[in-house]
């Protein structure tokens, strides 16, 4: 689920505990109120040897440091399960997995995860080894290789293969019918769905990030290699690496159920429908061994799928946007890094490459919840690879759901207030100008509205991504419980002042 990649789900959640609680909070106030007294990496690219002179000698931390701090990070978020890798210069310094799956197994280096929205980086590679195989060019039209990709704005005709990847075809979320196009079961299927769709700028010139562009450059591969995007994925992509514990989607490999976080309590969850089929925006499967594969041949070293000359594209930034072909630009600890995160609805990942020293990171846990810990978890590896100790992590979603416990309580328990009060209340006012009291009841049934406006609230915290009713009750679940107990408590509260008002006015 903002602009830059490392944050992009992770501060939107964060913005909904930090800006609508409150505001809750002060609406369902209201009612007791009215009764009681009357919420940067270089374009350079890659790593691709020792590194660079001048830059500061710093131990490489042990596998048991990182093991250690790996623990801790567990215990104090409390997350269900999480597996890490963390390489350096060509060779995995720790690959581990920590606590259990929803079946109640370990997790484990070999553990599948989905990785979400990480995918896009494994994408544009495998639209760049078609690059270097000479079959595609970045710079031609997309329409040329894909009959079905015709959208009803003609700058449309104009997306290049380059747009796609960095993000600037003009494509966004509120420009086109997303629920068309994740309700198809084939990556042809949703393409053809965006033919009613239009562009909010011209290609080139503006950067929005959206899932769109990359199921459209899977369906790119499919067209061009022949055959699916999975099996291309599988031989030119996660072959050549190693990657046997990888596909896209989940037929092949079966990641466990994730959890949602619920006031404290970790539920396991089936993945919306509309995110399992494998997709390049965010279909892949893997594991911490693989990414160990991946995160060295994305520094430089290994095998390597595509040529020096397009890893360096690859991690070259738009001349519009600081983000490159599914790799954002992050500083993190001092650290300047390549990074992306993907967030689903029961899994949460971020992959990060340093260039300057050839570290490597990611960190996957079978989890979503308001608050996204893979992201503190990474910043401690970044400061032990700087030789730094890491501050623990932990406490945000822990702090923001107790928040979000005692706001649905207290909601609750005023609006049963104003409801064991209403005759009091009425009493008071019958008589006076309706208009009058009209005003009076406007405060307890704010949170109504609110409700309804609920997913473009959400939407618009998000930067205007699609929100569904499904979707917040998934990785916002607290949120969305203290919303709606917020408005039946103002809805209930209404009612009852209304219904003795009408009463005192009858008896007299």
């Amino acid at each position: 689920m903002k602009q830059k990649l490392i944050g992009l789900a992770r501060r939107a959640r964060l913005a909904v505990p930090l800006v609508v609680t409150p505001l809750v909070l002060s609406l369902t106030a209201a009612p007791a109120t009215a009764s009681a007294v009357s919420p940067a990496v270089s374009p350079a690219g890659a790593h691709t040897g020792p590194v660079p002179a001048g830059a500061p000698a710093v131990d490489e931390p042990s596998p048991a440091a990182i093991d250690a701090y790996l623990t801790e990070a567990m215990e104090s978020t409390a997350l269900p399960g999480m597996s890490v890798v963390v390489t350096h210069q060509g060779k995995v310094v720790h690959a581990a997995g920590y606590g259990h799956d929803s079946a109640g197994e370990p997790v484990t280096e070999n553990t599948p995860m989905r990785v979400a929205s990480v995918s896009k980086s494994f994408t544009a590679m495998a639209v760049m080894t078609l690059v270097d195989d000479g079959e595609i060019s970045l710079d031609e039209p997309v329409a040329r290789w894909l009959p079905e990709f015709r959208m009803a704005d003609p700058r449309a005709a104009g997306i290049t293969v380059r747009h796609l990847l960095n993000q600037t075809s003009g494509i966004s979320d509120g420009t086109v019918d997303l629920r068309a196009a994740e309700s198809a079961t084939t990556l042809a299927g949703y393409v053809a769905a965006l033919r009613t769709g239009t562009l909010a700028a011209a290609p080139g010139t503006r950067w929005a990030y959206c899932n769109v562009n990359y199921e459209v450059a899977a369906r790119l591969v499919e067209v061009v290699a022949g055959r699916s995007f999975g099996e291309y994925m599988r031989q030119r992509v996660f072959g050549p690496l190693g990657m046997t514990g990888s596909a896209v989607g989940d037929r092949t490999v079966r990641p466990a159920q994730g959890f949602n976080s619920l006031f404290g309590v970790w539920v396991p969850r089936p993945e919306l429908r509309d995110f399992l089929y494998g997709g390049g925006a965010g279909g892949v499967v893997t594991d911490a061994a693989d990414m160990g594969r991946w995160l060295i041949g994305q520094s430089g070293d290994g095998p390597q799928p595509v040529t020096p000359e397009s890893l360096k594209t690859m991690h070259t930034p738009s001349k519009v946007h600081d983000y490159g072909m599914g790799w954002g630009r992050e500083t993190v600890n001092g650290a300047e890094l390549l990074v992306h995160s993907g967030n689903l609805f029961t899994y949460t990942a971020v992959e990060a490459i340093a260039p300057d020293t050839g570290y490597g990171f990611a960190v996957m846990t079978n989890s979503a919840g308001l608050y996204d810990d893979v992201y503190d978890v990474l910043t401690g590896l970044v400061a032990m690879s700087r030789g730094e100790a890491p501050e623990v992590p932990g406490g945000g979603r822990q702090t923001s759901e107790l928040a979000l416990g005692l706001i649905t309580l207290a909601a609750a328990g005023l609006g049963l207030l104003g409801v064991l009060r209403s005759r009091r209340w009425a009493g008071r006012r019958a008589g006076r100008p309706a208009w009058r009291i009209g005003l009076r009841l406007i405060p307890a049934l704010l949170p109504v509205p609110l409700l309804a406006l609920y997913p473009d609230l959400i939407s618009f915290l998000m930067n205007g991504r699609t929100v569904t009713w499904e979707q917040l009750t998934y990785f916002a679940a607290p949120l969305t419980i203290a919303f709606a107990v917020a408005a039946a408590a103002g809805a209930a509260t209404t009612a009852a002042r209304l219904l003795r008002l009408r009463s005192v006015v009858s008896a007299r």
